[in-house]
């Protein structure tokens, strides 16, 4: 049995505004039985229609890492964000410095961060970016002491709203750090 595509773009729209977690396509297309899967490609058009059609509302449908989400877009999160009392802790230039070297020279160890920040690597700076799952041990470099080399997950994309690390601006257009705390206070909310 085929489903005409408006029941789809209805059921699309339907869980991926109900789920609390970004939806993978594979996860979308778990929604339906076999005799009515649409394909892949079908599916990825009829995403594609909801983007289109909420182009002009409050909330978008993006792409990320994970997955689809619902997000309410950057120029109403002044507003919005006024729903939560407590504000989620601010980054410090120390704790932004190590992710972007991370996130760009990844993986690296922390011996290297510190070579290229010129300044030790607080423990708790580290600490902060695993509890907050935006980095991840991808093995050991092969040299005295077998230093951990860390990259970052899928977490990291997510938060800044990215699909891959080829998303990030380039290293020149990151003149001033503080420019990239105004970004993440701005971000849209999920």
């Amino acid at each position: 049995m085929n489903l005409n595509p408006q029941l789809i773009k209805n059921i699309l729209e339907s869980a991926i505004f109900a789920s609390p977690m970004p939806l993978s396509l594979d996860e979308l297309l778990n929604l339906f039985a076999d005799d009515e899967k649409p394909s892949r490609q079908q599916l990825q058009s009829l995403i594609k229609e909801l983007q289109k059609e909420y182009a002009t509302r409050p909330l978008e449908i993006v792409d990320i890492a994970s997955g689809y989400r619902f997000q309410v877009r950057a120029q109403f999160s002044p507003w919005v964000s006024k729903l939560w009392h407590q504000k989620p802790p601010k980054l410090s230039r120390a704790m932004l410095e190590t992710l972007a070297i991370i996130a760009y020279r990844q993986p690296v160890t922390r011996a290297e961060i510190e070579a290229i920040r010129g300044v030790v690597v607080s423990t708790q700076i580290i600490k902060a970016l695993f509890d907050r799952e935006w980095i991840v041990v991808v093995g050991h470099r092969e040299v005295p002491g077998r230093p951990a080399l860390l990259a970052t997950t899928r977490d990291f994309l997510d938060a800044f709203s990215l699909k891959s690390l080829a998303e990030l601006p380039p290293l020149a257009a990151l003149r001033d750090l503080e420019d990239v705390q105004k970004d993440i206070d701005n971000k849209p909310m999920e």
